[in-house]
């Protein structure tokens, strides 16, 4: 992924993803296959829980990373971001999660109580990989406002 992907990055990208689910007397069970089911290979994992009454999450955006949020358990809400345009989904059931290519700002907010996001993602962790202040994220993603008619 090249370093102006916030250049080119939508939220008309970002989408929810249904993923296989078989249901059985004694319980159910949502899968994923990788590369199947996720639009990128996967290379970490790892999960948000415990997240206090009113607090958020993320507010940031990627360089590179693509990930695909679920809610496992509870509920939540992702406000996403590309410079232009803002969209909110809900994720409240765990057969479906969220694709968000890299470039796409994020929030996390709105956590159920006892809430489980499980993340998995295209790269390990980089530091370099982060946009972590919002004014960073509006002067990467200025030149989609400046093409605006």
């Amino acid at each position: 992924m090249s370093s102006n992907v916030h250049d080119t990055s939508s939220v008309d990208d970002c989408r929810i993803i249904t993923l296989q689910r078989h249901h059985h007397r004694n319980g159910n069970l949502a899968v994923t296959q990788g590369e199947e089911d996720i639009p990128f290979h996967i290379k970490r994992v790892y999960y948000l829980y415990d997240v206090p009454a009113g607090e958020t999450r993320g507010g940031h955006s990627h360089n590179y990373c693509e990930t695909f949020l679920i809610a496992v358990s509870g509920s939540l809400d992702i406000t996403i971001d590309d410079g232009v345009k803002q969209r909110t989904f809900t994720l409240n059931r765990p057969d479906r999660g969220l694709y968000l290519p890299a470039g796409i700002w994020r929030l996390l907010h709105n956590f159920s109580s006892g809430s489980v996001c499980l993340a998995i993602v295209s790269i390990f962790f980089r530091e370099d990989d982060y946009v972590r202040e919002y004014s960073d994220f509006l002067r990467l993603t200025a030149h989609k406002r400046e093409a605006q008619p």
